[in-house]
């Protein structure tokens, strides 16, 4: 069963307009690996130049935060959902 991977709306145009994508993966970087080469125009707002984790996006695994969990290589199981959300900077 893939992952239900939800983005938010500023990334939607480059996937199509949808709010929800299903991809499949064992881990956080295989989805991701899978969402990029399905809508190319993601990487650069997912990725950085190196592959890792962009560091201006937080990734949760059903509202847990990937950063403390094991990042990319977080296992994902059936059902499990998926949310992107750009980071928030002010002063």
């Amino acid at each position: 069963m893939p992952a239900e991977v939800r983005l938010p709306t500023v990334l939607r145009a480059q996937a199509d307009g949808q709010a929800t994508v299903a991809v499949e993966g064992a881990t956080i970087g295989e989805v991701f690996s899978a969402l990029v080469t399905q809508y190319p125009g993601l990487r650069g707002n997912l990725l950085d130049d190196q592959g890792g984790l962009h560091k201006f996006v937080n990734v949760y695994k059903n509202d847990e935060d990937i950063r403390y969990l094991e990042g990319l290589d977080t296992k994902i199981d059936d059902g499990d959902d998926i949310s992107i959300l750009p980071a928030v900077a002010g002063g």
